[in-house]
């Protein structure tokens, strides 16, 4: 549970006075940080407003009834666009790196409509925090900060996820301006990773279209990389050890010696192919110098899943998109990669070819105080799809030297299918082939062993009748000698 909350004032400060000098009656955004568990605190970073939706309008706005004669209370309330605001986290999260979250949203709005609005914040939180996962640690709880323009001032509020949405949900807790974003740790990590997945037939997993196969990869390789050691700047990691400020550290991690478990727990007959998914996963997170060096391997184990998920949930987006429907396992494939369908949602077993599918590659901007955010290029992208990104979904201004712009994953992450339907049939079908071929063995190795046999008679009665001429000649020139 999350008892104080300590933001970066450098950025909090002038927001505020954005704010202050425009003439918006509402707005809503995004609250980026961390939350750290050791220390029942959250850190935040900054905050980012909702842009437009697609229409124009804006995702926030204030609604007025009328009032009643003589009455003096506010009664105006919040509409949130949730949906719109939900998206906006979703595609945050995918440019935020190891130690960095959307851990809630903040509202510009009166102190009376705050009030008159708890429902519509609450739930709008629930949606933000269920659109942008916090997979490395079970947090039930959001921030809701609430920048109140009558009077002025900043309150802070856990909402809790748990329970049902009531206006017991929100729990008031310690809110500071300080300094952040000075103390923060620099990690990074360049992961290298070769998976090897069987595909199966149909009747032996439940994982068919490409998609599919790959998300389940991606979740075996988490639990494998769980139990992962680590090395920081060549030292085996201990907890409670200082570590410098100064500087990026470098990860290295170990992978514990498993055994391919989804090779030996099937027979051979149900395989039909290979699914290859190797690369190279550039990693960063940051963190607090109070927490412990556990967290940033923690961190960065997360932001290398993550980043796998991302490039996958990407692929998967684009094929939406352009298929205007979801994979239908159901619908048989042909010979070959149908130019219609998606690799993506091509059905693995199907298939008669090997097939590859390119990942995107990821691409690092600098953000805020030597911090960085990422994005994800296709091939076929130029810096210039990050440039628009980091404006549109960060309010950031694009950075202009290109020689800023990281792109450390010189090896791109891809996979591949091998096939061998030459030699894996279907078992049913292998049967009468089986037997047929057994008899006709059966029935060559007989004549060749009554061959064989016939000649070794042959070979053993010329062996003795030379045995035998050898002894005759031996004693008649024994007795001519005599």
């Amino acid at each position: 549970m999350v008892k104080a909350v300590v933001a970066e004032e450098t950025r909090l400060k002038p927001i505020e006075d954005r704010l202050a000098q425009s003439s918006l009656p509402s707005e809503v955004g995004l609250i980026i940080g961390k939350f750290s568990s050791g220390l029942d605190r959250a850190f935040v970073f900054d905050l980012i407003p909702t842009p437009n939706n697609d229409s124009g309008d804006p995702a926030s706005s204030i609604s007025e009834p009328e009032k009643k004669k003589g009455s003096k209370s506010d009664t105006s309330s919040l509409f949130i666009d949730k949906d719109w605001v939900a998206e906006h986290a979703r595609q945050v999260s995918r440019m935020l790196v190891g130690g960095m979250k959307v851990v809630g949203i903040y509202v510009w709005i009166s102190d009376g409509a705050f009030k008159n609005s708890t429902i519509v914040l609450c739930q709008t939180v629930k949606v933000v925090a269920e659109a942008a996962v916090i997979v490395e640690a079970e947090w039930d709880e959001r921030l809701l900060l609430h920048i109140c323009y009558s009077p002025r001032r900043w309150s802070c509020r856990n909402c809790s996820l748990s329970s049902n949405i009531t206006s017991s949900s929100l729990r008031p807790c310690d809110f500071k301006m300080g300094k952040v974003l000075n103390y923060l740790q620099t990690f990074k990590c360049m992961y290298n990773f070769t998976l090897r997945l069987p595909i199966f037939h149909d009747n032996a997993s439940k994982f068919h279209t490409f998609s599919d196969v790959l998300r389940h990869a991606i979740s075996l390789h988490a639990k494998e990389l769980k139990g992962a050691r680590a090395l920081i700047d060549g030292k085996l990691v201990v907890d409670g050890e200082p570590y410098s400020t100064d500087g990026v550290h470098e990860v290295e991690l170990l992978l514990p010696f498993t055994s391919n478990t989804p090779f030996e727990a099937f027979s051979q007959r149900d395989v039909v192919g290979i699914l290859s998914f190797s690369g190279l996963v550039c990693s960063f997170a940051y963190l607090n110098s109070k927490e412990p060096i556990s967290q940033a391997i923690t961190d960065i184990k997360g932001d290398i899943i993550m980043s796998l998920q991302s490039r996958l949930d990407i692929i998967c987006d684009e094929a939406d998109a352009d298929s205007g429907s979801g994979p239908d396992v159901g619908r048989e494939a042909s010979s070959d990669l149908s130019t219609e369908k998606p690799v993506s949602q091509c059905v693995l077993h199907l298939l008669r070819k090997g097939c590859m599918l390119p990942f995107p590659r990821r691409v690092f901007a600098p953000w805020l105080a030597g911090i960085y955010v990422c994005d994800y290029l296709q091939p076929s992208d130029t810096v210039e799809v990050l440039k628009d990104h980091c404006t549109e979904l960060l309010s950031m201004k694009a950075p202009t030297d290109v020689s800023t712009i990281l792109e450390l994953e010189k090896e791109a992450i891809s996979v591949k299918t091998k096939s061998f339907w030459d030699v894996a049939v279907p078992f049913s079908s292998a049967i009468p082939q089986h037997l047929e071929k057994s008899k006709t063995d059966d029935s060559r190795e007989l004549t060749e062993n009554n061959k064989s046999a016939n000649s070794g008679h042959v070979n053993l009665m010329a062996a003795i009748f030379i045995l035998l001429l050898s002894i005759l000649l031996g004693f008649v020139f024994f007795l001519q000698k005599s």
